[in-house]
C-alpha cells in the first residue's frame, strides 16, 4: 500500500515528457578566414604557419532554453565525455565550446610550442599559465555567461566557452539543423548566439505530444 502511494506521487510530480523543439539556423553570410594577426612579439616562439580563424559558421551558433521547470533539467542526458578546448596549430579548437553550469572543460596543448590560457570575463576569471605539449589543464563553470578564451602569447589564440543555465541546448549541424532534448509541454524562451552575429530571443510553445517547429535567422 505504501510503495502504490509512492510511486502515484512520483508519477503526479514527474513533468510530463512531450516532443522535441528543433529547427533550421540560418546565419547572413558563406564563413569568411579572419585576417592574420601578428603574435606578441617577442614573447614567445610561433608557428611557421598558424589556422587562419574561420568566422560565420552556422556551427558556432548555440541555441538553448532559458529556463526549464524544478527538476527538469536532472532529467535530460548529461554530456558523454567532458568539453575540450584544444591548442592546435596556433589557434583554439573548437572556436566555440558550450557547456551547462557546473561543468569543467580541458584544455589540452597539442602544438610544439608553449601556451597560455585566461579569461577576465566576468562570468570566470582564470589564467592557466604557460604550460608546454603534452599538458592539460582544466576550468569548472559555475555561472551562466559568455567567457572569452585567449593566450597571452599568442595574439591571435582567441575562443569562446558559452555557459548555459541548464541541459538544454543544441549546436546546429553543417546544414544549419538544430534538435534539443525533449521538454515538457508548456511555454518556454528561446535564446541563439554566435560570436560573430547579433543573438536573439522569443517565446516557444512546446505541445504535449509531436516536434516542434522555431526557425532561427542570425
Amino acid at each position: 500500500m505504501r510503495l502504490a502511494a509512492l510511486v502515484a506521487c512520483c508519477l503526479i510530480h514527474a513533468p510530463a515528457r512531450a516532443g522535441t523543439l528543433q529547427g533550421q539556423v540560418r546565419v547572413p553570410a558563406a564563413p569568411r578566414a579572419a585576417a592574420a594577426v601578428q603574435a606578441y612579439a617577442g614573447r614567445a616562439s610561433s608557428l611557421p604557419a598558424p589556422a587562419r580563424e574561420v568566422r560565420g559558421r552556422v556551427t558556432d551558433a548555440i541555441v538553448s532554453i532559458d529556463a526549464l521547470p524544478a527538476g527538469v533539467d536532472t532529467l535530460l542526458p548529461a554530456a558523454r565525455e567532458r568539453a575540450r578546448l584544444t591548442q592546435k596549430d596556433q589557434s583554439f579548437q573548437p572556436r566555440v565550446v558550450a557547456v551547462a553550469r557546473g561543468e569543467r572543460v580541458d584544455f589540452p596543448n597539442l602544438d610544439p610550442i608553449f601556451h597560455n590560457v585566461f579569461s577576465v570575463s566576468p562570468a570566470k576569471r582564470f589564467d592557466l599559465g604557460k604550460y608546454p605539449r603534452p599538458e592539460s589543464k582544466s576550468v569548472r563553470f559555475d555561472k551562466p555567461g559568455v567567457v572569452n578564451v585567449y593566450c597571452d602569447i599568442h595574439a591571435d589564440m582567441n575562443a569562446w566557452i558559452v555557459v548555459l543555465p541548464n541541459r538544454a541546448f543544441a549546436r546546429p549541424d553543417p546544414s544549419g539543423h538544430y534538435r534539443l532534448p525533449e521538454l515538457p509541454a508548456g511555454r518556454y524562451k528561446l535564446r541563439w548566439w554566435h560570436p560573430d552575429f547579433a543573438g536573439g530571443e522569443r517565446e516557444v510553445t512546446v505541445s504535449a505530444t509531436g516536434d516542434v517547429t522555431a526557425d532561427v535567422e542570425f
